[in-house]
């Protein structure tokens, strides 16, 4: 959690993407339709950990448009679809993260779904 963290401070609007990430590695995708793509996070901290991200560019969820909202309850949607397919029956946690201080290190609003073990609270 440090080191997302410490990304989460150094990082701009343009400096992270997911050019990078497991989603371009078919093999990692979960779900894609015209909306959004899921697929596994390439750095997962609970036994299941995967990402919807809209295909749509939206930068910070502060940033997101009321015309957004059918988008974004969309990508919760999906997360929820995926992560009984994954076979999370006994729970899961969804997290958007929003700015630096919010833990947020890549600048393309993603959800991410973490299970498959007792998560603690509070978080971070």
């Amino acid at each position: 959690m440090a080191d997302e963290i410490s990304k989460a401070s150094g990082a701009s609007r343009r400096g992270h993407h997911f050019g990078r990430s497991s989603a371009r590695d078919p093999a990692n995708i979960i779900y894609e339709d015209e909306q959004c793509l899921a697929f596994h996070d390439i750095s997962p901290q609970a036994p299941t950990h995967f990402l919807v991200i809209p295909k749509k560019p939206i930068v910070r969820l502060s940033e997101a448009e009321d015309s957004d909202e059918s988008l974004l309850g969309h990508l919760m949607i999906v997360g929820k679809k995926c992560a009984a397919n994954l076979g999370l029956t006994n729970g899961y946690r969804m997290v958007v993260n929003e700015g630096p201080e919010g833990g947020q290190s890549v600048y393309h609003v993603h959800l991410h779904v973490l299970g498959g073990r007792q998560l603690g609270w509070p978080p971070g």
